[in-house]
């Protein structure tokens, strides 16, 4: 027997009601952004490898999937929608002044190892706020990922905020070289703070410095914590980067979503091409972020186009995770049937096209007169569709509601009593 072909390792099919609910999810987070003023764009899955290199900051090169041209051209399959977007930005949009609004979805791809059953294609819908430096485009940006979840039903969640400049100042008064830096970077990122209190030990890092590390942990929460982080200020970007984060609380609050704004000055942010405000949103039922995001004032320099810009990425994948986990339904089109004979089939195509022609989405299937009406009933509860009209040739139909069991008889489009 021919062994059957499976998916390779981090990949899988998506079909059937997952499927369905995964478009629903997306077609609601498009729209959600199409109210903001976004429109769409879209970039080839796969790049030159200098789209992706190191200098641009997106992820390590050896998580890239590689491969050649017939020139001998390097490429990859791209990790990271942002670099694709603002090398298309830079080239599409290269005179335009007025800013830029666009959005998008499509899979990424990344060579991670694949533990806890991490994907290595995921989805990931999102926008970008292109030619504004300013905390109202902030504002916009965090709004709108805020609309957008409510949206697809989610009530529980907190999107944390952070600023490149606070942290940044703080790691520079350490005065450790780039790997020092490197390895604090990464023990922020997963939240080790002994490990840096061990590092700063060693290095013989100034006290103040260090009781600022010390009190990150401390530094996560509401309104309050602006005030409080202050204090651990070291610089002047530092003291900005707080009042640029007091303006945008203050702008949140008039679009109504300060209640799931978190402030956490500890956050370093996952890609070198940040550059101001980071932010990730979180709820329960997934271990991972559902979005991040950030502002990359710098990013488009390296593609010839110099202009401001911010964005976010939700990623689709573990925002269904959390949906499912969370039993929050996802409203998507119904399907239902139509199941005829050879004498019935004129009719079923004439029903079909009507209930087409009103938006309703119809399935046909061709049964022999022998078939049992039980396996349609069976193949419609499997595949989720909501009704069947089982049609006869003696005109009358089986209204079979799959959902709650009930069934009718029509004659001539006439209730049977």
């Amino acid at each position: 027997m021919e062994q059957k072909l499976h998916t390779p390792e981090g990949v899988r099919d998506i079909y059937h009601s997952e499927c369905r609910r995964k478009l629903a999810v997306q077609r609601k987070l498009r729209g959600m952004l199409y109210l903001y003023g976004y429109q769409d764009i879209q970039t080839p899955t796969f790049e030159y490898f200098d789209v992706f290199r190191k200098e641009i900051g997106t992820i390590p090169s050896r998580e890239l999937y590689k491969f050649f041209d017939k020139e001998g051209n390097t490429l990859v399959l791209r990790p990271d929608l942002t670099p694709s977007i603002a090398r298309a930005v830079a080239t599409l949009f290269e005179e335009e002044t007025f800013p830029i609004r666009l959005c998008y979805v499509g899979n990424t791809f990344i060579n991670h190892s694949s533990y806890r059953g991490r994907l290595k294609e995921n989805t990931q819908l999102g926008a970008e706020l292109i030619g504004v430096d300013s905390a109202e485009a902030d504002a916009e940006i965090i709004a709108a990922v805020v609309d957008g979840l409510k949206k697809v039903g989610l009530n529980e969640f907190q999107v944390t905020v952070g600023h490149v400049d606070f942290i940044r100042s703080l790691m520079e008064a350490t005065g450790l070289d780039e790997d020092g830096l490197s390895e604090i970077h990464a023990l922020l990122s997963n939240k080790n703070y002994l490990g840096i209190e061990e590092i700063l030990e060693q290095e013989a890092v100034p006290d103040s410095v260090r009781e600022a590390f010390g009190i990150l942990p401390e530094l996560i929460g509401g309104q309050d914590v602006l005030q409080e982080a202050k204090k651990y200020a070291h610089d002047h970007a530092a003291l900005k980067a707080i009042d640029r984060l007091e303006k945008l609380f203050h702008i949140l609050t008039l679009y109504g979503a300060e209640d799931h704004i978190t402030f956490d000055f500890s956050m370093c942010g996952n890609y070198g091409y940040y550059s101001g405000i980071i932010f990730s949103a979180y709820t329960y039922g997934t271990g991972d972020a559902v979005v991040r995001g950030g502002r990359y004032d710098h990013l488009l320099e390296k593609f010839g186009k110099n202009t401001p810009s911010i964005g976010f990425a939700i990623i689709i994948d573990e925002l269904l995770n959390a949906l499912n986990r969370q039993k929050i339904a996802i409203e998507s089109e119904q399907r239902n049937l139509i199941v005829y004979t050879d004498g019935t089939m004129e009719w079923a195509i004439s029903l079909a096209t009507e209930f087409r022609s009103k938006g309703k989405r119809i399935e046909l299937l061709r049964r022999e007169i022998t078939d049992r009406k039980e396996n349609y009933v069976d193949y419609g509860k499997r595949t989720q569709a909501i009704s069947m009209l089982y049609l006869r040739d003696d005109r009358t139909i089986d209204m079979v509601n799959l959902q709650t069991g009930e069934e009718k008889i029509v004659y001539a489009g006439k209730a049977k009593k």
